[in-house]
């Protein structure tokens, strides 16, 4: 056994193993609302999320007729990203399209 520091002999070093726990996940939510047209959202669904059409056209149906649709799962920053992204570019396009991060539940 290769010596230790001076005056460490008969000591034990213990190791302490740190577990990382994945980061908790945040789903972004597009909100339903009477004005903004469904073409625009699959647009954004398209652009923001990289949804193929036919996804987004899922998305934007359950948007339409649930109320909400999830757009995407991500960390927490990406998360509040995106909806920073599509918030600001729904206003500029003159829509009142709604977009939330909200965190996954532990048991999903």
């Amino acid at each position: 056994m290769p010596p230790g520091p001076p005056g460490a002999e008969g000591r034990t070093q213990t190791l302490e193993r740190t577990e990382t726990k994945k980061p908790r996940l945040w789903r972004v939510l597009l909100l339903n609302d009477d004005y903004t047209p469904m073409d625009y959202v699959v647009q954004v669904l398209e652009q923001f999320f990289r949804k193929t059409e036919q996804e987004a056209e899922l998305i934007m149906l359950a948007v339409h007729h649930k109320g909400q649709g999830v757009a995407g799962v991500y960390t927490r920053d990406v998360a509040e990203t995106k909806v920073a992204q599509v918030t600001a570019h729904a206003q500029r396009e003159g829509h009142p399209l709604r977009v939330v991060a909200e965190p996954e539940s532990e048991g999903e």
